[in-house]
């Protein structure tokens, strides 16, 4: 009787535990949508709008090509950032370390750089970043997680990485936690509203689609400067 006892109660936990875990992935997996992917998406759609592809490291090259501040001015990014000496950076997505190197001058010695990224092979290049960079710091992440301590950055950037995201509600939650409170989120990407920007559809977002999926996590839209020739930079605060 005692032995049935048992067997009953430990069927019942196992149950309980398959019913709830299929409860909690649901609730989870409802906030993606899945279709048949277009020719430059993933299938994968996130409030109306198709994940785009990750671009390889194959395509580091692309990120290092010489007229590439004179095409997007990433100088005027910088200036657009006000970025301070001994200001904690979190640049999200960081590839070949091209705009990680601007910032790490710009928050000077006493500043921190965390050069994210998902791939081992551009973490690798990062690294060797620190020979000349001493407060650049890489940091791999998951395809859910930045890896950034709680709490640890004045400003997060992520410059055409957002719409690659394969799990950006995931990815946001903990970008939010890992800035310090009145922190800046700043997100650069492609304008979708422009047919004159030469890059895939799936590849550029309109502001009013960034705001959309930001003012889900709590974050305040700030600003949203048009000085780039193709990209426009929308900048939210943690309140």
């Amino acid at each position: 009787m005692l032995i049935k006892s048992c067997l009953f109660l430990l069927f019942a936990i196992i149950n309980l535990t398959v019913f709830y875990g299929h409860i909690a992935f649901a609730k989870d997996n409802a906030r993606y949508e899945f279709y048949t992917p277009s020719s430059e998406g993933t299938g994968k759609v996130y409030m109306g709008r198709e994940i785009a592809h990750v671009m390889g490291f194959q395509g580091a090259a692309w990120l290092e090509r010489e007229n590439r501040e004179k095409q997007e001015r990433t100088d005027v990014l910088l200036k657009s950032l006000n970025l301070k000496a001994g200001m904690s950076v979190a640049d999200i997505g960081a590839g070949t370390g091209f705009l990680s190197r601007g910032i790490a001058s710009l928050v000077g010695e006493h500043g921190q750089v965390f050069a994210v990224d998902i791939q081992p092979e551009m973490l690798g290049k990062l690294k060797k970043l620190r020979q000349t960079y001493p407060n650049i710091t890489p940091i791999l992440a998951s395809d859910t997680r930045t890896n950034l301590a709680p709490k640890s950055v004045d400003l997060a950037i992520m410059v055409d990485v957002y719409h690659e995201l394969a799990n950006p509600y995931e990815v946001m939650q903990d970008a939010l936690r890992a800035l310090k409170k009145n922190g800046q989120l700043v997100l650069v990407e492609y304008r979708a509203d422009d047919d004159s920007v030469p890059i895939k559809t799936t590849h550029k977002m309109t502001e009013a689609q960034i705001i959309k999926e930001l003012l889900v996590h709590g974050f305040v839209h700030q600003k949203t400067i048009n000085h780039l020739p193709w990209q426009h930079i929308v900048i939210f605060v943690k309140p």
